[in-house]
């Protein structure tokens, strides 16, 4: 990305969710989000059929409502918003689904009602961010394999994904070292800018979801602190 002026979320605010243009930002984002809804769902006890259902349900609800219309940039990233909208949504069908087994019709939540303070300990709340954490950094991961495809590199950065995320042996760099023909200076080099290079994807990944490019490094660092506790894709 040359600039976050077009992030897709800014696209999807600019417009209000009019435009093909629009509609399209809006599916490539929720498409992101697919990963962390299914383990919020599952982490609430929820089938992988029942996830899968809830889960389209959900996207369909906030396309064809045009419940993004209603956000605001200045509290937060489309993440933020979107969890509010998929605890909103739990919440009301939960409700829905009671009021129907009584015969009574549906009670709706208002949106402000999900987006409450939630605890650190809200397993579920977790898996929503450790599997958006990861679906950014296997997005800015495929995009740097892909690089390296274009490069002629890929045998290369195979050898070297895994030293992306965890300090390597003295070993493991002997090993590769011989197995390229490389000294144990050039392959360090080779690491150190795929890993300059992985942040700065997944700073770009992170910038299609904020409108303000300021709130990118916190997101980053919020990514960073969830995978220390987890593991990458």
């Amino acid at each position: 990305m040359n600039g976050f002026d077009t992030t897709q979320w800014s696209m999807i605010l600019a417009s209000a969710g009019e435009g093909e243009a629009s509609v399209a930002a809006l599916d490539r984002l929720c498409g992101c989000y697919r990963a962390p809804v299914l383990a919020f769902l599952r982490s609430r006890g929820a089938t992988p059929e029942e996830a899968e259902d809830t889960t389209q349900s959900f996207f369909a609800h906030l396309i064809d409502q045009r419940l993004h219309r209603r956000a605001d940039p200045q509290k937060g990233s489309f993440r933020a918003f979107l969890f509010s909208a998929l605890k909103h949504f739990v919440i009301s069908e939960q409700r829905r689904d009671s009021a129907g087994k009584r015969g009574g019709s549906a009670t709706h939540v208002p949106l402000e009602a999900a987006a409450e303070p939630v605890s650190e300990d809200d397993t579920p709340d977790r898996a929503f961010e450790r599997s958006w954490a990861q679906t950014v950094v296997a997005q800015a991961l495929r995009q740097l394999r892909a690089e390296a495809r274009a490069a002629g590199k890929l045998e290369l950065f195979d050898a070297l994904r895994g030293f992306l995320f965890e300090t390597p042996e003295r070993d493991d760099y002997a090993r590769v070292s011989q197995r390229f023909g490389m000294s144990r200076n050039t392959l360090a080099v080779s690491v150190h800018r795929l890993r300059q290079r992985m942040q700065e994807l997944v700073c770009e990944v992170v910038g299609r979801t904020v409108d303000d490019p300021a709130r990118i490094p916190a997101e980053v660092d919020s990514i960073q602190n969830l995978l220390a506790r987890g593991s990458v894709p």
